[in-house]
Parts: structure tokens; C-alpha cells; sequence
């Protein structure tokens, strides 16, 4: 079911939805689940980055070492992830 919006979704959502299923993402089935929850035209922002799309976003979480990553797919590493 989307949700999707036409306001910008916060990264950290997307963050929680990772943290939340307890399981490692291979980044195209991140991409959609991405897609699916939020809208395949959804938006994306962050502490330090705005207008992206939901593949922008994944590069900039992994450019900023927000994953771990594994031949099983990416992970949050929630030592990494502000909480404001």
C-alpha cells in the first residue's frame, strides 16, 4: 500500500523502515520498498540535503556511511544515524 505524498519525506524515516524490519536490503529491493511505502514520484530530504529521489537518497545514506553493507545488502548502523 502507498503512502505516497507530495510533501519531502525525512531520510530518517526511511532509516526507521530499515531499522524496523531487522533484516539487510539488497539496494534495488530497498529501492522499491522505498517506492512502494512512499510513492514512486516521493522526495526526499535530510539534516544536510533536499529534493532527492529515492535512489539519490540511498547513495547519499551509503556515501555517509550510514550502512553496513554485506554480501546479504545494506544495514543501518544506528551508531551513525542522528536522533533529532
Amino acid at each position: 500500500m502507498s503512502t505516497a505524498t507530495s510533501e519531502s519525506v525525512h531520510g530518517h524515516d526511511v532509516i526507521g523502515m530499515i531499522v524496523e524490519s531487522g533484516k539487510a536490503w539488497k539496494r534495488d529491493d530497498l529501492l522499491v520498498a522505498i517506492e512502494a511505502r512512499w510513492g514512486r514520484n516521493a522526495r526526499f530530504h535530510t539534516c544536510s540535503a533536499e529534493g532527492m529521489d529515492a535512489n539519490a537518497l540511498i547513495i547519499f545514506l551509503a556515501d555517509r556511511q550510514k550502512f553496513i553493507e554485506s554480501d546479504e545488502g545494506v544495514t543501518m548502523d544506528e551508531t551513525k544515524v542522528c536522533n533529532h
